[in-house]
This record gives structure tokens, sequence and C-alpha cells, in this order.
């Protein structure tokens, strides 16, 4: 649980990168250290070696042991006037493996002589050559076995690893607080704000106040604040039309009672004598009856309680035929006629009541408009499909749609395509063709008519693809 913490990652990511480092300096650190080593036994060396030429080779074989011994060399020559004596001499346990020369040595060739060391655990006799100090002589070099300077790099790269290790460990704790106090801390009190406004979101009271001092953090909390305050206004705004439309819809029940009554009696009306009477009679009808349509239009569209679509295969010439049966009545004897091209064979997967409202929605409100325009007219319904969608479209021959309609087309009350229109036909049937992940699209609207397309798409990805 705690590798997968955004401090605890950051603690494991720094040990890591810090033993890297490390790691990439071990390399000359080690190379530096047997290259000190090996000068010091120079140093040694010509110190000893200077003792025995003072003493004008007087030295005893006893006192040579001892300076040898000293020194950690078997034997020294110092080159001195072009001349190379050997200083000090002892017997040599086996011939000589290696010779180094560390009078003008590479940084390469120090780190390659001294990884090779190190892998090599043998116990060798090598040379090393060096400059004399203080310009003591042309050339000193020694002979010496390689066992202890391999164990004095081993007891030095243990050293520098254990240092490494507590240098990681003291930096990993450090950052991780660090970390802590100026990252996890502020991030888990956004998320905290986050979720205690998931929990009421039209409590304004939970709206998060920017307190993080860190610039990129306290952009993240003023975005938060932003989006929480519009959220919380829109929750408001969307509960307080929830609730007028409550009251609309009981307000419009209520009122279709009354002017149910009231046709009743303006159908008595029709009967009377008077000529008069007789004669505003039918007005008043259709003016009762366009109220009490458009209140129970508003009583439809204010539940919204519209179920999701139960989807099934279904034939579309089916569901058109119905649709023009039930025109046809409506038509009378209105100069409107109806046309299909529909593929008999064609079956979409949709919910065959809502899709039947649609197209019902749709061809009704053709059928008004030809009608209202005085004048004859044709209702064609087309269906065809590609491979990501079936298509179907709804044209007609009538006056085409006002420039208010039209800017306004899918908008309840404000979409209407006739003068007494509530403009809830064409929002409806919209709602439910996005309900099946599809679009309802106006195609063309002039003064030869006007042409609606049903898009409802085959597949998920293609619903996905529609929403966009």
């Amino acid at each position: 649980m705690f590798l997968k913490t955004l401090s605890g990652r950051f603690l494991i990511l720094t040990v890591v990168f810090v033993m890297i480092a490390e790691v990439l300096i071990f390399v000359p650190s080690v190379a530096r250290f047997r290259e000190d080593y090996l000068l010091s036994r120079l140093e040694r060396a010509q110190i000893a070696a200077l003792s025995q030429i003072a003493a004008d080779d007087m030295v005893s074989p006893e006192l040579e042991a001892e300076l040898l011994k000293n020194a950690e060399v078997f034997n020294v020559v110092l080159r001195r006037d072009e001349a190379r004596q050997l200083v000090l001499s002892s017997p040599i346990p086996g011939p000589i493996e290696a010779t180094f020369d560390l009078r003008e040595p590479s940084a390469w060739v120090l780190m390659r002589d001294a990884m090779a060391r190190l892998a090599d655990p043998g116990d060798q006799v090598i040379r090393v050559i060096g400059e004399p100090m203080r310009e003591a002589g042309l050339l000193i070099e020694v002979t010496m076995e390689s066992g202890k300077l391999r164990a004095a790099m081993i007891d030095y790269g243990l050293r520098i690893l254990l240092l490494s290790a507590v240098i990681s460990a003291v930096t990993a704790g450090l950052l991780f607080l660090a970390v802590r106090t100026f990252l996890v801390m502020p991030i888990r009190r956004v998320v905290d704000a986050m979720q205690s406004y998931a929990e009421a979101p039209e409590d304004a009271r939970r709206i998060i106040e920017p307190t993080a001092s860190v610039q990129e953090l306290r952009e993240a909390e003023d975005a938060l604040r932003t989006m929480q305050t519009q959220l919380t206004g829109s929750l408001r705004q969307k509960e307080r039309l929830a609730q007028m439309g409550q009251a609309i819809a009981k307000i419009s029940h209520d009122l279709r009672n009354i002017l149910s009554s009231t046709q009743l009696f303006a159908d008595r009306m029709e009967t009377s004598q008077d000529p008069a009477v007789r004669r505003v009679a039918p007005k008043l009808l259709a003016s009762v009856g366009r109220a009490v349509n458009l209140c129970e239009a508003t009583m439809a569209f204010g539940k919204a309680e519209e179920p999701p679509p139960a989807l099934a295969r279904v034939p579309i010439a089916r569901i058109v035929d119905d649709v023009f049966e039930s025109e046809r009545l409506a038509i009378g004897d209105a100069d409107v006629s109806l046309a299909e091209d529909v593929p008999a064979s064609m079956v979409v997967r949709a919910d065959p009541e809502q899709l039947y409202r649609v197209l019902l929605n749709l061809v009704r409100n053709a059928r008004q408009a030809i009608v209202a325009s005085g004048r004859g007219g044709e209702i064609a319904v087309r269906a065809e499909e590609d491979d990501r969608a079936w298509l179907i479209t709804v044209a007609d021959t009538g006056p085409g749609l006002p420039p208010k309609a039209r800017e306004h087309l899918f908008q309840p009350f404000a979409g209407g395509t006739r003068k007494d229109g509530s403009g809830l036909g064409l929002a409806i049937a919209a709602e439910l063709v996005r309900g099946h992940g599809g679009r309802l699209n106006l195609l063309r609207s002039d003064e030869s008519g006007t042409e609606f397309e049903v898009r409802l798409p085959k597949s998920v990805v293609a619903q996905a693809e529609a929403a966009e």
C-alpha cells in the first residue's frame, strides 16, 4: 500500500537514484584510491632508498629488510644521472605478472586497471613505475604484491557504499518529509475537498478555499473553486427550474380539466340557433383545443420520466406504415400525399414505441405545415443504412421553417414551427433519438420544403462518436 502512494514512490526513487549516482562515482573513486595507494608505496620506497644511499651502502641486511617491510615492497630501483641502480632488494616470491606506469596515466587506464584488480582475487607480484618526489631522480620502480592492494581497495569500496547508503537514506528521508509537506498534504486537502463537495454539491459552504503556497497547486485549487461555484449555481438553477416545472405541470393539469369542461359547453354552442353564436363557436372550439393540447404537451414534457429505450430488432417499414395509417385519418380531405422508400427487409435496433413517436412527430409537423400553407404537398419517408448507422429521412414540400424556429429548433417552448405550436414535439423527438445514442438533424429547410434526418448508430463506438 505504501508503494502506491506518491510519497512512497518518491522515497524509493530517491534511494535508487542516489545509489545510481554513487555507483557512477564509485569507479573513479576506487581508481583514484588505487593510484594514491601505489604512489604512497613509491614514496615510502624512495625514502628507504635515500636512507640506503645516505648510509653509503653500509646498511645491514637486517635494516634493509626492515626498510623494505615498512615500504611493503620487495625491491627498489632508482635511476639517477642516467644510471639505473638497484638500491634495496629482497627475494621475490614469484615472477612479475604486470607492470604499471604511474608517470602520466590517463583516467581510462586508471579505471580499467582498478576494475581488473578488483576482479582478480589472486595475489601476484607487480612492478610499479613512477617519478621520484622532489626531483630526487629520474625514475623509481618497485616490485610488490597485489593482495594487500586489492584488500585495501575492497575495504575502501565498502566504506564508500556504506556512506552512500547513509547519504541515500538521509536524503530520501528529508525528501520524503518535504514531499509530504509541500505536495502530498496539499493534494490530500484538494482530494478531501472534492470528496466533501461531492457529498452535497448544492452546499456552497463546501466549495474549496484556495490556500496552497505552491503556484501549481494554487492554480489547481482556483480552477476547482471556479468549477464548483459554476456547478453549484447550475444545480440551484436546475432545482428552481424543476420546481417551476412541477408547479406548471400542476397548473396545466387543473387548467386542462377546466378547459375540457369549457370545450363541452362550446360543443353545445354549435347547436344554438343564433347565427352569431354559431359563427363564433368553431373559433372558440379551436382555441380551447389548442389550449388543451398545450397543457397536455407541457405535462408530458415536464414529467421528465422518459424511460430508457428497450432496444429490439424491428422492421422500419412496419413503423412507417403505422405512422402513415395514423396520419391518413388526420389528413382527411386535405391535399397531402404520403410516400415511402423503405426497404421491406431493413431491420433497425431501436425501441419501436419511441421510434414510432419520433417519426409521428416529424410526419405530423410536416402535415400541419403543408395544411397551414393552404396548398397541397407531399411527405416522403426514406430509409437507408451504411456500415455505421441507420439513416431515416422525413422530407416534405411545405413552406419551410421560419428563421426563429430554425434558431431554436430543438428547444422546448422556443422552437415551435407553427404560430400556435409549443415546440415540444421536436424537443421530445430529439431527446428520444439521443437516448438511442443517435442524433436528429435538420438537413435543409427552404421554400421547397424541409428535411429531417434520424441517425441511429449500429454500435457503441458509433454512439460515442455521434454524441461528440
